[in-house]
């Protein structure tokens, strides 16, 4: 596979603003270490690490000793956080997620450790830039989308703020997938990310568990066993996350799934290799692939083995350290804070009470009040179809004495609820952790929300809705459960690290202040008007742009304009995600231009990125259909100066980082209730562009801080969205009365972008007209294309278009995950910070 190497274009971007290589921010000069020193250290490492001269060292082998030179660094660091937090006896948040998407890790190092602008000297020495070198370092493939990159700026907040905590999850092999475009569909390859090994993580022979699957349960004399058939062992492997600055750091430990015996030796002795090596193959592909296809009852068990691989082993360790610093689990929950990042970790609820009553004696009625006071909850989604699931005859397959311990936990809090509705027995129906319909299935949402102390949405809007539509039972049962934590991101990756020249001008404007306190961006309002500053924030932006226009030309070899309006929506490929509407506007505006060539268009780059699920076909016809309308579009010489549409393969961390400082226009265009943030929204309004978007997710807090003026909305609103669906929605009727609309689908479900397979996206069209449009694309789609026209109009006012930018960016204080964590940390999980050197 093609390796991509997306720093050889950061240095264009970096001339506009950025400050020199040698010069390190005020928050981390006390930290730096000095140029000779490091490059001491990077020279002890080639020889003595990578075994090679250093003279005749290649750009991966200074990468690795330059790693190596900072990984010691992380290593103190984290020795001398775990004695500070064991000696405060710290209340310890873990926060359990399937994913934490934290990219790349050596420029996050540096500049956390203050070793940048050293770095960067030492590897002048050796004829290499720091930008070259940190290119040869794959991104770490822990994650997918939104989920797994929350998760890892929330790790960075928590070093940042100093606040005791481990991140756990697993440490897959071979990611999700790397995506390739082949003939304009998407192709999925294994992601080898480990091929080379890392230098960033600590594996730790001494945190080892087993972890048990299948079999039956006995009880004896009142005691439930658990005779388990089959056992794997989870391998601790440790990631440091530095804190920017403090000394203070968090831990990322995944774990590894190891069989407990290599090969089957008499088999191998006999010459049957294959069965030799099944039973290695059978337990350790749990941490093989993140999400592997769920369309097969194999790939169900294998999802739930691996929840529960990643969980058990955790709540082992979690344990264990506390044992080690207090005398029993009596007071677990006031020392430590478990958080269920979505439900896939739910399974943790059953697991600690199976631990605290099968294995550590301790009466059902104790423990079940550990447990809710210890765990809470983050939703993140609002779609029933969406909520996470298991049928009773898999998990009884798999976990046998879990569900014996769900039912119990069922049957007491039905009883509970009962009482409240005395002889509703739909509104019992509605809150049981089974749903008895059909197939009989356990509810992990419910049981996270029945096991938690504490459940939250992600958006002001989102976490109103969750109380009056899928957990309405549940608070009016539990209202003081509830409570909103709207989204961050950490503005250390994505405005110091993704964009160095708007940080350089930001630098020599406000200092550097803004770097741990985003809320100094608000300085930023007087100067929307300030012609100086605007017209240095415009070249930023344009050097942005020429980066990302080199990189699409590199990666997919279209040439597109780097002066034309730059549209991007970047993120996971989902219906409800509403790609679809945005082509449709494509399409709309080359059918427009064909009409009327001779108009003075705004020329318009259209780029999407994102991956779809293997096996969800409708996303990947979507892929399929980008492709095919660019194979027209950028082709046709009657338009390709006013339009040009790009697909950018393998979309991750560092191709984000590439592609975001360089929007000038954010497609969130979710269908109002559907989205329950969206951190996306927040980092490319954090570099200057300005969001085309629904009231959805946390649009409607954006434009809330940076104005209404600033933003472009469109769309119904999530009750009139629920009031035509009770009305009766005829997606027909918006066909007949806009005809261009009915162009465009007919151009589609015909020819003229398949002419060699006509019809090919018929089923795509017949979704939208016959199937319902159960997303409300052809319903948004006049208002859509209508507000399309007003960012043309704006962006052919080049000054009124920059002041707004920059309005955007001064807007974003609150969005930083520094102010969710200390949210959290205070209001859910009650957790101090330890005091670190600052």
């Amino acid at each position: 596979m093609r390796k991509f190497c997306p720093h050889k274009d950061r240095r264009a971007a970096a001339d506009a603003g950025r400050l020199p290589h040698n010069k390190e921010s005020k928050l981390t000069q006390s930290f730096s270490q000095p140029a000779p020193e490091l490059a001491t250290a990077i020279a002890r490492h080639l020889l003595q690490t990578v075994a090679v001269d250093g003279r005749r060292a290649n750009t991966t082998q200074l990468m690795q000793a330059v790693a190596q030179a900072a990984r010691a660094e992380l290593a103190q660091r984290w020795v001398q956080t775990q004695n500070r937090e064991r000696a405060a006896k710290a209340r310890r948040i873990c926060y359990l997620s399937m994913e934490f998407l934290i990219g790349r890790s050596l420029g996050n190092a540096l500049s956390a450790l203050g070793m940048t602008g050293a770095a960067s000297d030492t590897l002048q020495d050796h004829a290499r830039t720091l930008e070259d070198v940190a290119d040869c370092e794959p991104d770490a493939a822990l994650g997918n989308g939104g989920l797994g990159r929350l998760a890892a700026c929330f790790l960075d907040a928590m070093a940042t703020n100093a606040l005791p905590s481990f991140g756990y999850g697993i440490r897959y092999e071979y990611g999700m997938f790397a995506q390739e475009i082949q003939d304009g569909r998407q192709v999925e390859y294994p992601d080898p990310w480990l091929q080379d090994g890392t230098p960033w993580e600590f594996p730790r022979a001494d945190s080892a568990y087993p972890v048990h699957f299948g079999g039956w349960v006995e009880h004896l004399n009142g005691t439930p066993i658990w005779r388990h058939a089959a056992q794997v062992v989870a391998k601790a492997y440790d990631m440091v996350i530095p804190g920017h600055g403090t000394t203070a750091v968090s831990t990322l430990r995944l774990w590894r799934a190891m069989a407990p015996a290599h090969i089957d030796l008499g088999a191998f002795n006999t010459g049957d290799y294959a069965r030799a090596a099944s039973t290695k193959n059978e337990y350790e592909n749990i941490s093989w692939v993140l999400y592997p296809n769920d369309s097969t009852p194999a790939g169900r068990e294998l999802r739930l083995k691996q929840e529960y691989f990643f969980v058990a082993a955790s709540i082992q360790d979690l344990l264990a350290r506390h044992l080690d610093e207090h005398p029993s689990l009596d007071n677990l929950a006031e020392q430590v804070a478990i958080h269920l990042n979505d439900t896939h970790p739910a399974i943790g609820v059953a697991e600690l009470m199976r631990v605290l009553c099968d294995e550590r004696a301790m009466d059902w009625a104790s423990a079940w009040v550990i447990c809710t006071r210890t765990f809470s909850y983050t939703n993140h989604t609002l779609m029933p179809e969406a909520l996470e699931t298991w049928s009773v005859g898999l998990m009884q397959h798999v976990l046998p004495r879990h569900l014996e311990i769900i039912f119990r936990i069922n049957k007491e809090f039905l009883e509970q609820a009962a009482l409240h509705r005395p002889g509703d027995d739909a509104f019992l129906a509605r809150l049981s952790l089974i749903d008895e319909h059909g197939e009989r299935r356990v509810r992990m949402a419910h049981l996270s929300v029945v096991g938690s102390h504490k459940v939250n949405g992600v958006s002001a809007l989102h976490s109103g809705l969750l109380v009056k539509t899928i957990f309405a039972d549940f608070a009016e049962l539990w209202p003081q459960r509830f409570t909103n934590m709207t989204n961050g991101i950490t503005p250390r990756r994505w405005l110091a690290q993704a964009n160095p020249g708007l940080a350089g001008l930001l630098d020599e404007t406000l200092g550097t202040a803004w770097r741990l306190n985003l809320e100094q961006l608000q300085r930023l309002r007087p100067l929307q008007g300030d012609a100086t500053f605007q017209r240095r924030f415009a070249e930023v932006k344009q050097a942005n742009k020429q980066r990302l226009a080199r990189f699409i030309q590199q990666h997919t070899g279209i040439v597109v304009d780097p002066h034309s309006l730059f549209d991007l929506q970047v993120k996971r490929i989902h219906e409800y995600k509403r790609q679809l509407l945005n082509l449709l506007h494509v399409v709309t505006r080359y059918l427009a231009i064909l009409d009327n060539p001779a108009a003075q268009w705004v020329p318009r780059t259209v780029v999407f990125a994102g991956k779809a699920a293997s096996s969800y076909h409708t996303a990947k016809s979507i892929i399929a259909l980008i492709h095919d309308v660019a194979a027209v579009v950028n082709n046709d010489t009657r338009s390709n100066q006013w339009l040009k549409l790009v697909f950018v393969p393998n979309y991750g961390v560092s191709v984000a980082e590439i592609l975001m400082p360089a929007a000038d226009l954010s497609e969130q265009i979710s269908t109002a209730g559907t989205e329950a943030s969206g951190t996306g929204n927040m980092k490319l309004a954090l570099n200057g562009a300005l969001t085309i978007g629904t009231d959805d997710g946390a649009n409607i807090e954006i434009r809330h801080n940076v104005g209404d003026d600033n933003i472009f909305n469109f769309g119904l609103s999530t009750e009139e969205v629920r009031e035509l669906r009770q009305r009766g929605y005829h997606p027909m009727q918006y066909v007949e009365r806009h005809p261009a609309l009915r162009a465009v689908l007919d151009a589609i479900a015909g020819d003229r972008f398949s002419p060699q397979e006509p019809g090919r996206y018929g089923p795509l069209v017949d979704s939208l007209l016959w199937g319902g449009d159960h997303y409300l694309l052809l319903a948004d789609y006049a208002s859509y294309v209508a507000t399309q026209a007003r960012v043309d109009a704006l962006y052919r006012q080049p000054d009124a278009w920059v002041a707004k930018a920059i309005a955007n960016v001064a807007g974003m204080g609150p969005f930083s995950a520094d102010r969710t964590i200390r949210d959290y940390a205070a209001n859910i999980w009650r957790v101090a910070p330890i005091s670190a050197a600052h």
